[in-house]
């Protein structure tokens, strides 16, 4: 593979199986934009660049295709699924649905201190947001929001959002980053929490509806670029 074509991928270790690690690291490269939809991706050139057998990027690469992030396409590898912009604005409204009012409610129903633990989190949307990068980005938003929902109590919720989230992918992303903007959307997180300490609903929807909102702007933007 030419240098210009390696994707930029995280390591892979021993605490999680290798198929569950390199799912992962793939679902942020997604997420990110560094894999393209409409390219086809060989599970032995990906498996290089891991540096491990083929056999586990081809498993996870299986698992991603039963999210709806890949199609299998026969004796080349996999394609990533492309989003139309009506397959995007309605996982947009499927997000709005569900997290807003959700977040929302928590808002004066639990101690500021369980919205405090996640501001290390946020902290760390905003360093990778200003550094510009993106996988840390993604997996430090991930995070965030899976933890938040969490705190409703409603687990299969937080696995649909999770879901949405995942088929979603930030297109624009790296567009952002180019114009040192991501900073801005990273620091949503930190007034979000602000409102929620401060136990006000109103502001909560307010934020998560701009913050949703900012993500489908992202990825017009991209998309008439």
């Amino acid at each position: 593979m030419a240098a210009a074509d390696r994707l930029d991928l995280p390591a892979v270790g021993e605490r999680q199986s290798l198929r569950e690690q390199v799912a992962q690291a793939l679902r942020a490269a997604l997420i990110a934009g560094e894999m393209r939809p409409g390219v086809v991706y060989s599970a032995p050139v990906l498996a290089a660049q891991f540096g491990v057998s083929a056999t586990p990027v081809r498993e996870a690469m299986l698992d991603l295709a039963k999210e709806g992030l890949v199609e299998a396409v026969r004796n080349k590898g996999f394609r990533v699924t492309e989003l139309s912009d009506r397959d995007l604005d309605e996982l947009t409204e499927l997000r709005r649905l569900i997290e807003v009012p959700t977040v929302a409610r928590l808002a004066g129903t639990m101690e500021a201190a369980a919205f405090e633990r996640l501001r290390p989190i946020a902290e760390e949307i905003v360093v990778a947001g200003e550094a510009g990068d993106l996988l840390a980005y993604v997996d430090a938003d991930l995070r965030f929001h899976v933890e938040l929902l969490a705190l409703s109590g409603n687990a299969r919720l937080v696995s649909v959002v999770r879901d949405l989230r995942n088929r979603a992918r930030l297109y624009g992303l790296s567009q952002l980053s180019e114009r040192d903007a991501l900073g801005d959307s990273a620091r949503e997180h930190l007034a979000l929490l602000d409102a929620l300490a401060g136990g006000d609903g109103e502001a909560v929807a307010r934020l998560m509806d701009e913050h949703i909102g900012h993500v489908r702007g992202i990825w017009a933007a991209h998309a008439g670029s």
